[in-house]
């Protein structure tokens, strides 16, 4: 990382970071790396320079709302059609005609609506999270669940007639959901803000490969705030995440302005229902883009994807292939750097040109 520079870019009407490697080959190929949530830029360090020492230009962005990018409350600027606009206007500020993508957790939700809505932007992908997951997936992803004949039976509380907070709503009739909980504006930022560097050492760990993400559902108090829900976290250094990497998150993160201090994840969460509409227009695609898939084998979150990889197979026409990642948990590039890098340049190096 100490060779990874600073850049502001305006794009679509507000300013994002990014940390960038290997700018001075201006005719490399571009390589955009997006984050989820939690996260920011710095998910990516461990990607950054042996990108940038394969010959590539690679851009780690703070997307809308983290980091040290814009923070609107404006709700309106969270949506994904907002976020595709400004993730093109970041290639467009390299003058690329197209981009390597790779995201992971919110960030793979971006990186599929790039795919699916500008393929032409799109040279090859890599995503950490499955495409047309019906649970909550397509929801915030932009698009309606979709139900034909042959697809993979979907759970329950899938359906393309519910909006998704409606679908979180019963999740939460039956006990604590984050994804319901931070529908309404206000009780996710007075609880966590002030608890910021707690809230993170427990999210990170719970969604890592020795975490309990799923202890939520034991919780049923109506009135029970996120931390309730997630157990302690251990001391750090964990064997992925030193102390000073995870004040560099708390930092990323930190804002004067408790209403600002999440809002770039909360802002997606609220979103669903927006994206819901929104995607309805591209419900039924598929993605013909080259696409690597590599996750966690102990990602907690999967747990939310029912008969995954049968829908991947079927609606990813340009899948190459599938990895899965032993001992990684949500965060599989940086629980397994080593690996995730290794199949990433070996991927890339085949659509570089």
């Amino acid at each position: 990382m100490a060779d990874a520079g600073h850049v502001w870019i305006d794009t679509a009407g507000v300013t994002l970071h990014a940390l960038t490697a290997g700018m001075d080959r201006v005719d490399a190929p571009l390589v955009l790396l997006i984050h989820g949530f939690p996260g920011s830029s710095y998910a990516w360090r461990h990607q950054l320079g042996p990108l940038a020492a394969a010959g590539y230009r690679a851009v780690a962005v703070d997307c809308l709302g983290y980091g040290r990018s814009d923070r609107p409350l404006d709700q309106a600027l969270y949506t994904s059609e907002a976020a595709r606009a400004q993730l093109l206007g970041v290639i467009d500020h390299y003058g690329a005609a197209s981009a390597l993508v790779i995201g992971q957790d919110f960030g793979a939700q971006h990186a599929w609506n790039l795919a699916v809505r500008s393929p032409e932007r799109v040279r090859a992908l890599i995503t950490t999270i499955p495409y047309d997951y019906d649970l909550c997936g397509r929801a915030m992803l932009g698009g309606a669940p979709r139900k034909s004949p042959g697809d993979p039976v979907a759970p329950d509380c899938a359906s393309p007639d519910d909006l998704p907070s409606e679908r979180f709503a019963a999740m939460a009739a039956q006990h604590f959901v984050h994804l319901h909980y931070f529908q309404a504006v206000g009780p996710a930022e007075a609880e966590l803000a002030p608890q910021l560097a707690e809230f993170l050492r427990r999210d990170y760990h719970a969604l890592s490969a020795a975490g309990d993400l799923w202890s939520w559902t034991g919780t049923t108090d109506e009135q029970a705030g996120y931390l309730q829900a997630l157990p302690p976290a251990p001391p750090l250094p964990w064997a992925w995440l030193s102390e000073a990497e995870f004040d560099r998150y708390v930092a990323d993160f930190a804002h004067p302005d408790p209403a600002r201090v999440l809002i770039g994840g909360l802002a997606s969460y609220r979103a669903a229902d927006d994206n819901w509409r929104i995607g309805a227009e591209w419900a039924d695609a598929d993605v013909h883009t080259p696409t690597l898939f590599i996750h966690g084998a102990l990602d907690p979150s999967f747990g939310f994807f029912p008969d995954w990889r049968a829908r991947m197979v079927k609606r990813v026409p340009g899948l190459k292939r599938l990895i899965e990642v032993a001992g990684a948990g949500h965060f599989v590039q940086q629980e397994c750097p080593d690996v995730f890098n290794r199949a990433m340049l070996d991927f890339l190096g085949a659509y570089r040109h």
